[in-house]
């Protein structure tokens, strides 16, 4: 085997890589990671502020970055369209999609259905249109990535949060599926779900969820960054079909 750094590293540099969600918690960590290792990367986010915060602090870590996005919202059809003409146009196509934009939603006793269309159409539609124009693109190389950021919701089934659950579950599905569909295509299919995450989805404040890092109840974003980069780091033969990671202390 390779030096192990070097294991890690290979199939990053110089690869296209797509984040939705790529401004705050996961997606983020994921974009630090993968341009530290030479990766070229777009990414957004539908909030202006953590768009531009997130932006900034790539590039001043980074100044000889690749870095390119926008602030959008997947469920705005214009502005998606605009996001994929900027990949077209600034990254020449795409090699990794990485599916990550999602809302937290509650249960159904006490949500509201006006509402779950949004949801449903970041969580779930969100993947799904980002993953078909994505596919149209790797299938002409014969090549490519789709890594779907899922949760352990779609397994321990909470019942203080059935929207939620509703659309992790379809991402679990539906990422089983596609591989099938997409694997004979020369393209990865990979899930990856985590337990609790430190996020702005969390209901506790930021200093409560630092004290569940420190007894090992949360996990870091960063970790889930690196099980992206370990899936990312395989050989062609070989696909991470699944991974899941928890808290070591939170017994789901």
């Amino acid at each position: 085997m390779k030096n192990l750094s070097d294991y890690l590293g290979q199939n990053i540099k110089q690869k296209r890589v797509v984040i939705t969600g790529g401004t705050t918690g996961i997606g983020k960590a994921i974009a630090d990671l993968l341009i530290s290792l030479g990766a070229r990367v777009l990414i957004f986010g539908r909030n202006p502020n953590d768009f531009k915060k997130a932006f900034n602090d790539i590039k001043k870590k980074f100044p000889d970055c690749e870095l390119y996005g926008a602030p959008i919202d997947v469920t705005n059809k214009d502005e998606v369209q605009m996001i994929w003409e900027t990949i077209d146009s600034n990254l020449g196509g795409i090699d990794i999609l990485i599916n990550n934009a999602a809302l937290a939603a509650d249960g159904l006793t006490s949500g509201n259905p006006d509402d779950w269309k949004y949801i449903l159409d970041t969580n779930v539609m969100g993947y799904l249109s980002f993953s078909y124009e994505a596919v149209s693109r790797m299938k002409g190389q014969k090549s490519g990535h789709v890594i779907n950021i899922g949760s352990m919701s779609a397994e321990t089934r909470n019942e203080n949060s059935t929207i939620y659950v509703a659309t992790k579950t379809a991402i679990r599905g539906f990422s089983a599926a596609l591989r099938k569909e997409i694997n004979p295509l020369g393209i990865k299919v990979t899930l990856i779900e985590p337990g609790s995450v430190m996020s702005d989805m969390q209901t506790d404040t930021k200093a409560e969820q630092r004290k569940k890092i420190k007894k090992m109840e949360m996990l870091e974003a960063e970790d889930v960054a690196m099980s992206v980069l370990f899936c990312l780091s395989q050989p062609q033969r070989c696909n991470i079909v699944s991974l899941q990671l928890r808290p070591i202390l939170e017994f789901i």
